[in-house]
Protein backbone atom coordinates (compact mmCIF):
# COMPACT_ATOMS: atom_id res chain seq x y z
CA UNK A 1 0.00 0.00 0.00
CA UNK A 2 1.30 3.46 -0.85
CA UNK A 3 1.26 6.08 1.97
CA UNK A 4 -1.83 8.17 2.54
CA UNK A 5 -1.81 11.98 2.84
CA UNK A 6 -5.08 13.54 4.06
CA UNK A 7 -6.10 17.19 3.60
CA UNK A 8 -8.11 18.51 6.57
CA UNK A 9 -9.48 21.88 7.62
CA UNK A 10 -12.61 23.90 8.27
CA UNK A 11 -14.92 24.83 5.34
CA UNK A 12 -13.83 27.22 2.59
CA UNK A 13 -10.10 27.43 3.32
CA UNK A 14 -9.14 26.10 -0.14
CA UNK A 15 -8.67 22.37 0.51
CA UNK A 16 -10.12 21.26 -2.85
CA UNK A 17 -8.14 23.92 -4.72
CA UNK A 18 -4.95 22.63 -3.04
CA UNK A 19 -5.96 19.03 -3.83
CA UNK A 20 -6.37 19.88 -7.53
CA UNK A 21 -3.09 21.81 -7.54
CA UNK A 22 -1.16 18.87 -6.05
CA UNK A 23 -2.78 16.44 -8.49
CA UNK A 24 -2.19 18.85 -11.40
CA UNK A 25 -5.75 18.33 -12.62
CA UNK A 26 -9.23 19.47 -11.67
CA UNK A 27 -10.59 16.37 -9.97
CA UNK A 28 -12.31 17.92 -6.96
CA UNK A 29 -15.15 20.38 -7.53
CA UNK A 30 -14.34 23.91 -6.34
CA UNK A 31 -16.78 26.74 -5.70
CA UNK A 32 -16.89 29.85 -3.50
CA UNK A 33 -19.85 28.32 -1.64
CA UNK A 34 -18.69 26.77 1.69
CA UNK A 35 -19.21 23.02 2.17
CA UNK A 36 -19.13 21.99 -1.50
CA UNK A 37 -17.04 18.88 -0.77
CA UNK A 38 -18.94 16.31 1.26
CA UNK A 39 -17.53 12.91 0.33
CA UNK A 40 -13.81 12.12 0.46
CA UNK A 41 -12.13 12.50 -2.95
CA UNK A 42 -9.11 10.30 -3.78
CA UNK A 43 -6.16 10.82 -6.10
CA UNK A 44 -2.52 9.79 -6.51
CA UNK A 45 0.55 12.05 -6.71
CA UNK A 46 4.12 11.31 -7.82
CA UNK A 47 6.80 13.81 -6.78
CA UNK A 48 10.56 13.23 -6.95
CA UNK A 49 9.87 9.56 -7.80
CA UNK A 50 7.79 9.14 -4.65
CA UNK A 51 4.17 8.08 -5.01
CA UNK A 52 1.49 8.75 -2.41
CA UNK A 53 -2.31 8.73 -2.20
CA UNK A 54 -4.02 12.07 -1.52
CA UNK A 55 -7.47 12.50 0.04
CA UNK A 56 -9.58 15.67 -0.05
CA UNK A 57 -12.09 15.77 2.81
CA UNK A 58 -15.12 17.93 3.46
CA UNK A 59 -14.90 21.04 5.64
CA UNK A 60 -14.87 20.10 9.33
CA UNK A 61 -17.49 21.57 11.67
CA UNK A 62 -16.79 19.71 14.91
CA UNK A 63 -19.83 20.95 16.83
CA UNK A 64 -22.17 21.01 13.83
CA UNK A 65 -25.81 19.98 14.22
CA UNK A 66 -26.49 19.61 10.50
CA UNK A 67 -26.87 16.01 9.24
CA UNK A 68 -24.34 16.50 6.44
CA UNK A 69 -21.77 18.17 8.74
CA UNK A 70 -21.90 15.13 11.03
CA UNK A 71 -21.49 12.73 8.09
CA UNK A 72 -18.55 14.77 6.73
CA UNK A 73 -16.89 14.59 10.15
CA UNK A 74 -17.32 10.80 10.28
CA UNK A 75 -15.72 10.39 6.85
CA UNK A 76 -12.87 12.76 7.72
CA UNK A 77 -12.16 10.90 10.98
CA UNK A 78 -12.07 7.61 9.07
CA UNK A 79 -9.56 9.04 6.57
CA UNK A 80 -7.57 10.54 9.48
CA UNK A 81 -7.28 7.14 11.18
CA UNK A 82 -5.53 5.73 8.09
CA UNK A 83 -3.38 8.80 7.37
CA UNK A 84 0.43 8.72 7.33
CA UNK A 85 0.56 12.52 7.04
CA UNK A 86 -2.05 15.27 7.45
CA UNK A 87 -2.06 18.58 5.59
CA UNK A 88 -3.93 20.87 7.99
CA UNK A 89 -5.12 23.76 5.80
CA UNK A 90 -5.99 27.20 7.22
CA UNK A 91 -6.86 30.54 5.61
CA UNK A 92 -4.03 33.07 6.00
CA UNK A 93 -6.28 36.01 5.17
CA UNK A 94 -8.86 35.07 7.83
CA UNK A 95 -6.25 34.48 10.50
CA UNK A 96 -6.59 31.95 13.30
CA UNK A 97 -10.23 31.11 14.09
CA UNK A 98 -11.86 29.07 16.90
CA UNK A 99 -12.73 26.39 14.31
CA UNK A 100 -9.05 26.09 13.37
CA UNK A 101 -8.21 25.55 17.05
CA UNK A 102 -10.83 22.79 17.26
CA UNK A 103 -9.36 21.01 14.20
CA UNK A 104 -5.87 21.34 15.75
CA UNK A 105 -7.19 19.75 18.95
CA UNK A 106 -8.62 16.84 16.89
CA UNK A 107 -5.21 16.31 15.26
CA UNK A 108 -3.38 16.28 18.59
CA UNK A 109 -5.83 13.72 19.96
CA UNK A 110 -5.27 11.55 16.89
CA UNK A 111 -1.48 11.86 17.41
CA UNK A 112 -0.85 12.21 13.67
CA UNK A 113 2.14 13.64 11.85
CA UNK A 114 0.89 16.95 10.40
CA UNK A 115 1.98 19.93 8.32
CA UNK A 116 0.15 23.24 8.81
CA UNK A 117 -0.56 24.70 5.35
CA UNK A 118 -1.34 28.41 5.51
CA UNK A 119 -3.25 28.99 2.27
CA UNK A 120 -4.05 32.18 0.33
CA UNK A 121 -0.56 33.64 0.83
CA UNK A 122 0.12 35.08 -2.61
CA UNK A 123 3.85 35.80 -2.26
CA UNK A 124 6.96 35.88 -0.08
CA UNK A 125 6.31 39.47 0.96
CA UNK A 126 2.99 38.42 2.62
CA UNK A 127 4.32 35.44 4.58
CA UNK A 128 5.43 37.15 7.81
CA UNK A 129 2.20 39.14 8.02
CA UNK A 130 -0.22 36.25 7.34
CA UNK A 131 1.37 33.30 9.16
CA UNK A 132 2.24 34.93 12.51
CA UNK A 133 -1.15 34.06 14.05
CA UNK A 134 -0.60 30.34 13.54
CA UNK A 135 2.74 29.77 15.34
CA UNK A 136 0.84 29.04 18.55
CA UNK A 137 -0.69 25.86 17.06
CA UNK A 138 2.72 24.20 17.25
CA UNK A 139 2.77 22.49 13.85
CA UNK A 140 5.51 22.81 11.18
CA UNK A 141 4.25 25.46 8.72
CA UNK A 142 4.31 26.00 4.97
CA UNK A 143 2.75 29.13 3.40
CA UNK A 144 1.22 28.55 -0.05
CA UNK A 145 -1.26 29.90 -2.55
CA UNK A 146 -3.19 26.93 -3.93
CA UNK A 147 -4.97 29.19 -6.43
CA UNK A 148 -1.78 30.68 -7.90
CA UNK A 149 0.75 27.91 -7.20
CA UNK A 150 3.04 29.91 -4.88
CA UNK A 151 5.32 27.60 -2.82
CA UNK A 152 3.41 24.44 -3.83
CA UNK A 153 6.57 22.67 -5.01
CA UNK A 154 8.20 23.37 -1.64
CA UNK A 155 5.11 21.90 0.04
CA UNK A 156 5.49 18.73 -2.05
CA UNK A 157 9.15 18.53 -1.04
CA UNK A 158 8.09 18.74 2.61
CA UNK A 159 5.48 16.01 2.10
CA UNK A 160 8.06 13.67 0.55
CA UNK A 161 10.54 14.46 3.34
CA UNK A 162 7.89 13.54 5.95
CA UNK A 163 7.16 10.29 4.11
CA UNK A 164 10.74 9.08 4.53
CA UNK A 165 9.65 5.41 4.52
CA UNK A 166 8.16 5.67 1.02
CA UNK A 167 9.45 3.44 -1.77
CA UNK A 168 10.66 5.09 -4.93
CA UNK A 169 8.49 4.94 -8.06
CA UNK A 170 10.86 2.54 -9.85
CA UNK A 171 10.48 0.02 -7.02
CA UNK A 172 6.73 0.40 -6.55
CA UNK A 173 4.72 -2.57 -7.73
CA UNK A 174 1.83 -0.95 -9.58
CA UNK A 175 -1.59 -2.37 -8.77
CA UNK A 176 -3.54 -3.92 -11.58
CA UNK A 177 -5.80 -1.26 -13.07
CA UNK A 178 -9.31 -2.67 -13.10
CA UNK A 179 -12.46 -1.61 -14.88
CA UNK A 180 -13.83 1.88 -14.28
CA UNK A 181 -17.45 1.38 -13.17
CA UNK A 182 -19.48 4.59 -13.10
CA UNK A 183 -22.83 4.92 -11.27
CA UNK A 184 -25.11 7.39 -13.08
CA UNK A 185 -28.72 8.43 -12.58
CA UNK A 186 -31.21 10.99 -11.34
CA UNK A 187 -30.99 12.32 -7.76
CA UNK A 188 -32.10 10.05 -4.92
CA UNK A 189 -32.31 6.76 -6.85
CA UNK A 190 -29.76 5.09 -4.55
CA UNK A 191 -26.39 5.63 -6.26
CA UNK A 192 -24.36 6.26 -3.10
CA UNK A 193 -26.10 3.36 -1.33
CA UNK A 194 -25.08 1.10 -4.22
CA UNK A 195 -21.46 2.28 -3.93
CA UNK A 196 -21.47 1.55 -0.20
CA UNK A 197 -22.90 -1.94 -0.76
CA UNK A 198 -20.36 -2.81 -3.46
CA UNK A 199 -17.52 -1.37 -1.37
CA UNK A 200 -18.56 -3.38 1.67
CA UNK A 201 -18.66 -0.46 4.12
CA UNK A 202 -19.96 3.07 4.25
CA UNK A 203 -17.78 5.33 2.10
CA UNK A 204 -20.42 7.71 0.71
CA UNK A 205 -22.86 9.98 2.52
CA UNK A 206 -26.39 8.65 2.05
CA UNK A 207 -29.46 10.81 2.64
CA UNK A 208 -33.06 11.05 1.50
CA UNK A 209 -32.29 14.66 0.49
CA UNK A 210 -31.74 14.80 -3.31
CA UNK A 211 -28.37 16.17 -4.39
CA UNK A 212 -26.39 14.86 -1.40
CA UNK A 213 -23.46 13.85 -3.64
CA UNK A 214 -21.98 16.96 -5.28
CA UNK A 215 -18.81 15.65 -6.89
CA UNK A 216 -17.61 12.52 -8.68
CA UNK A 217 -15.92 10.23 -6.16
CA UNK A 218 -13.48 7.46 -7.18
CA UNK A 219 -13.12 4.44 -4.91
CA UNK A 220 -10.93 1.37 -5.45
CA UNK A 221 -12.67 -1.91 -4.59
CA UNK A 222 -11.43 -5.49 -4.76
CA UNK A 223 -13.65 -8.35 -5.89
CA UNK A 224 -12.45 -11.92 -6.46
CA UNK A 225 -8.82 -10.83 -6.45
CA UNK A 226 -9.31 -8.04 -9.02
CA UNK A 227 -9.29 -4.28 -8.55
CA UNK A 228 -12.06 -2.00 -9.81
CA UNK A 229 -12.45 1.77 -9.79
CA UNK A 230 -15.99 2.58 -8.66
CA UNK A 231 -17.16 6.12 -9.45
CA UNK A 232 -20.15 7.70 -7.71
CA UNK A 233 -21.59 10.75 -9.52
CA UNK A 234 -24.01 13.54 -8.58
CA UNK A 235 -27.65 13.11 -9.56
CA UNK A 236 -28.51 14.44 -13.03
CA UNK A 237 -31.77 16.41 -13.11
CA UNK A 238 -33.58 17.93 -16.05
CA UNK A 239 -31.93 21.09 -17.32
CA UNK A 240 -34.97 23.19 -16.39
CA UNK A 241 -34.72 21.99 -12.75
CA UNK A 242 -31.00 22.69 -12.28
CA UNK A 243 -30.45 25.42 -9.69
CA UNK A 244 -27.29 27.52 -9.62
CA UNK A 245 -23.79 27.15 -11.03
CA UNK A 246 -22.71 24.54 -8.46
CA UNK A 247 -25.32 22.01 -9.57
CA UNK A 248 -24.63 22.81 -13.23
CA UNK A 249 -20.92 22.05 -12.70
CA UNK A 250 -21.84 18.83 -10.86
CA UNK A 251 -24.07 17.63 -13.70
CA UNK A 252 -21.44 18.40 -16.35
CA UNK A 253 -18.83 16.57 -14.27
CA UNK A 254 -21.13 13.53 -13.97
CA UNK A 255 -21.70 13.31 -17.73
CA UNK A 256 -18.00 13.83 -18.48
CA UNK A 257 -17.07 11.13 -15.97
CA UNK A 258 -19.42 8.61 -17.58
CA UNK A 259 -17.63 9.18 -20.91
CA UNK A 260 -14.28 8.18 -19.41
CA UNK A 261 -15.72 5.05 -17.77
CA UNK A 262 -15.54 1.50 -19.08
CA UNK A 263 -19.02 0.45 -17.92
CA UNK A 264 -21.87 2.63 -16.60
CA UNK A 265 -24.45 1.45 -14.09
CA UNK A 266 -27.51 3.56 -14.94
CA UNK A 267 -29.82 3.50 -11.91
CA UNK A 268 -33.56 4.08 -12.13
CA UNK A 269 -36.26 4.01 -9.47
CA UNK A 270 -38.49 0.92 -9.57
CA UNK A 271 -41.41 2.91 -8.12
CA UNK A 272 -41.20 5.62 -10.80
CA UNK A 273 -40.15 3.45 -13.75
CA UNK A 274 -38.28 4.82 -16.77
CA UNK A 275 -39.04 8.55 -16.75
CA UNK A 276 -38.23 11.25 -19.32
CA UNK A 277 -34.87 12.12 -17.73
CA UNK A 278 -33.85 8.43 -17.65
CA UNK A 279 -34.54 8.21 -21.39
CA UNK A 280 -32.39 11.28 -22.01
CA UNK A 281 -29.52 9.69 -20.09
CA UNK A 282 -29.97 6.45 -22.05
CA UNK A 283 -29.91 8.41 -25.32
CA UNK A 284 -26.72 10.15 -24.16
CA UNK A 285 -25.04 6.80 -23.38
CA UNK A 286 -26.16 5.36 -26.71
CA UNK A 287 -24.97 8.41 -28.63
CA UNK A 288 -21.54 8.17 -26.98
CA UNK A 289 -21.48 4.36 -27.49
CA UNK A 290 -20.78 3.74 -23.79
CA UNK A 291 -21.50 0.17 -22.57
CA UNK A 292 -24.05 0.38 -19.77
CA UNK A 293 -26.28 -1.73 -17.55
CA UNK A 294 -29.68 -0.53 -16.32
CA UNK A 295 -30.22 -1.10 -12.59
CA UNK A 296 -33.85 -0.91 -11.50
CA UNK A 297 -33.39 -0.12 -7.80
CA UNK A 298 -35.67 -0.16 -4.71
CA UNK A 299 -37.54 -3.35 -5.63
CA UNK A 300 -37.85 -3.97 -1.88
CA UNK A 301 -40.48 -1.18 -1.85
CA UNK A 302 -42.70 -2.91 -4.42
CA UNK A 303 -45.87 -4.55 -3.25
CA UNK A 304 -46.42 -8.26 -3.68
CA UNK A 305 -46.92 -9.46 -7.27
CA UNK A 306 -45.89 -6.05 -8.64
CA UNK A 307 -42.43 -7.11 -9.81
CA UNK A 308 -43.71 -8.98 -12.88
CA UNK A 309 -45.71 -5.95 -14.04
CA UNK A 310 -42.73 -3.63 -13.47
CA UNK A 311 -40.46 -5.92 -15.50
CA UNK A 312 -42.91 -5.84 -18.42
CA UNK A 313 -43.16 -2.04 -18.25
CA UNK A 314 -39.37 -1.63 -18.12
CA UNK A 315 -38.90 -3.98 -21.10
CA UNK A 316 -41.45 -1.97 -23.09
CA UNK A 317 -39.82 1.37 -22.23
CA UNK A 318 -36.37 0.03 -23.19
CA UNK A 319 -37.45 -1.51 -26.50
CA UNK A 320 -35.40 1.08 -28.39
CA UNK A 321 -32.22 -0.33 -26.76
CA UNK A 322 -33.25 -3.93 -26.13
CA UNK A 323 -29.62 -5.13 -26.15
CA UNK A 324 -28.90 -3.44 -22.79
CA UNK A 325 -28.82 -5.77 -19.74
CA UNK A 326 -31.32 -4.96 -16.99
CA UNK A 327 -30.83 -5.98 -13.34
CA UNK A 328 -33.46 -5.52 -10.62
CA UNK A 329 -31.75 -4.51 -7.39
CA UNK A 330 -32.25 -3.43 -3.81
CA UNK A 331 -29.48 -1.81 -1.78
CA UNK A 332 -31.49 -2.68 1.35
CA UNK A 333 -31.93 -6.44 0.82
CA UNK A 334 -28.84 -6.71 -1.50
CA UNK A 335 -30.99 -8.31 -4.21
CA UNK A 336 -29.01 -8.40 -7.46
CA UNK A 337 -25.86 -6.91 -5.85
CA UNK A 338 -23.60 -9.94 -6.26
CA UNK A 339 -24.25 -10.21 -10.00
CA UNK A 340 -23.28 -6.64 -10.93
CA UNK A 341 -19.48 -6.83 -11.08
CA UNK A 342 -19.43 -10.22 -12.92
CA UNK A 343 -21.99 -8.85 -15.40
CA UNK A 344 -19.87 -5.74 -15.98
CA UNK A 345 -16.87 -8.01 -16.66
CA UNK A 346 -18.92 -9.97 -19.18
CA UNK A 347 -20.09 -6.81 -20.98
CA UNK A 348 -16.49 -5.54 -21.12
CA UNK A 349 -15.25 -8.87 -22.44
CA UNK A 350 -17.82 -8.82 -25.24
CA UNK A 351 -16.89 -5.21 -26.04
CA UNK A 352 -13.38 -6.42 -26.85
CA UNK A 353 -14.39 -9.17 -29.30
CA UNK A 354 -12.63 -9.09 -32.68
CA UNK A 355 -14.30 -10.63 -35.73
CA UNK A 356 -12.30 -11.57 -38.81
CA UNK A 357 -13.00 -9.78 -42.08
CA UNK A 358 -13.75 -13.11 -43.79
CA UNK A 359 -16.50 -13.92 -41.23
CA UNK A 360 -18.01 -10.46 -41.61
CA UNK A 361 -18.08 -10.65 -45.39
CA UNK A 362 -19.64 -14.11 -45.28
CA UNK A 363 -22.39 -12.58 -43.14
CA UNK A 364 -22.73 -9.70 -45.60
CA UNK A 365 -23.25 -12.07 -48.55
CA UNK A 366 -25.89 -14.04 -46.64
CA UNK A 367 -27.71 -10.88 -45.59
CA UNK A 368 -27.80 -9.47 -49.11
CA UNK A 369 -29.01 -12.80 -50.49
CA UNK A 370 -31.92 -12.97 -48.02
CA UNK A 371 -32.74 -9.28 -47.65
CA UNK A 372 -31.61 -6.91 -50.39
CA UNK A 373 -31.24 -3.23 -49.48
CA UNK A 374 -34.25 -1.12 -50.52
CA UNK A 375 -34.17 1.00 -53.68
CA UNK A 376 -33.76 4.72 -52.86
CA UNK A 377 -34.40 7.39 -55.53
CA UNK A 378 -34.24 4.72 -58.23
CA UNK A 379 -30.84 3.42 -57.06
CA UNK A 380 -29.94 0.34 -55.07
CA UNK A 381 -27.21 0.30 -52.42
CA UNK A 382 -24.23 -1.91 -53.30
CA UNK A 383 -21.89 -3.38 -50.70
CA UNK A 384 -18.23 -4.06 -51.51
CA UNK A 385 -16.94 -5.38 -48.19
CA UNK A 386 -17.07 -4.87 -44.41
CA UNK A 387 -14.31 -4.90 -41.80
CA UNK A 388 -13.94 -4.34 -38.06
CA UNK A 389 -11.78 -1.30 -37.30
CA UNK A 390 -11.83 -1.06 -33.50
CA UNK A 391 -12.92 -2.57 -30.17
CA UNK A 392 -14.28 -1.27 -26.83
CA UNK A 393 -16.88 -1.00 -28.27
CA UNK A 394 -16.75 -2.97 -31.55
CA UNK A 395 -16.62 -0.71 -34.64
CA UNK A 396 -17.50 -1.83 -38.17
CA UNK A 397 -17.09 -0.03 -41.47
CA UNK A 398 -19.14 -1.02 -44.56
CA UNK A 399 -17.72 0.11 -47.91
CA UNK A 400 -20.56 0.89 -50.32
CA UNK A 401 -21.23 2.65 -53.62
CA UNK A 402 -23.17 5.56 -52.05
CA UNK A 403 -23.59 6.07 -48.25
CA UNK A 404 -26.55 8.42 -48.80
CA UNK A 405 -28.63 5.42 -49.92
CA UNK A 406 -28.52 3.92 -46.41
CA UNK A 407 -31.85 3.91 -44.61
CA UNK A 408 -31.95 3.98 -40.81
CA UNK A 409 -34.07 0.83 -40.78
CA UNK A 410 -31.56 -1.10 -42.90
CA UNK A 411 -28.67 0.08 -40.73
CA UNK A 412 -30.55 -1.20 -37.69
CA UNK A 413 -31.18 -4.48 -39.52
CA UNK A 414 -27.44 -4.94 -40.18
CA UNK A 415 -26.61 -4.05 -36.57
CA UNK A 416 -29.03 -6.66 -35.25
CA UNK A 417 -27.62 -9.31 -37.59
CA UNK A 418 -24.07 -8.67 -36.39
CA UNK A 419 -25.21 -8.59 -32.78
CA UNK A 420 -27.15 -11.87 -33.01
CA UNK A 421 -24.68 -13.86 -35.09
CA UNK A 422 -21.58 -12.93 -33.09
CA UNK A 423 -23.18 -12.90 -29.64
CA UNK A 424 -22.81 -9.14 -29.09
CA UNK A 425 -26.25 -8.70 -27.54
CA UNK A 426 -25.10 -6.69 -24.50
CA UNK A 427 -22.80 -4.07 -26.05
CA UNK A 428 -23.22 -0.97 -28.23
CA UNK A 429 -21.93 -1.19 -31.81
CA UNK A 430 -20.43 1.54 -33.95
CA UNK A 431 -21.42 1.13 -37.61
CA UNK A 432 -20.22 3.42 -40.39
CA UNK A 433 -20.67 3.48 -44.17
CA UNK A 434 -18.04 4.81 -46.55
CA UNK A 435 -18.16 5.44 -50.26
CA UNK A 436 -15.79 3.74 -52.69
CA UNK A 437 -13.70 6.93 -52.98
Amino acid sequence: MIPLVVILGRPNVGKSTLFNRLLKKKKSLTHNLPGVTRDNIYGEVIHEKVKFALVDTGGLVLEGEDEFEKEVLVQAEEALSDADLVLFVVDGKDGLTPQDKEVARLLRQANKNALLVVNKVDGFEQEDLLISDFYGLGFPMVAVSAAHGYNVRFLLDQVVENLSFVQRKDSIQMEEQGLKLCVLGRPNVGKSSLVNELFGRKKQIVSSVPGTTRDCVDLVIEKNGRHYILIDTPGVRRKSNIEGSLERFSVLRALKTSKRSDIVFLMVDALEGICHQDKKLISFLQREHIPFIVLVNKIDLLKENELKRIKEEIAYELRFCSYVPVVFTSTVTRAGMDSLVPLAEKVWEKSGIRISTSELNRLLREVQHKHQPPIVRGKRLKFYYVTQTNVYPPEFVFFVNNPSLIKVSYKKFLENKIRNLFNLEMVPLKIYFRGRS
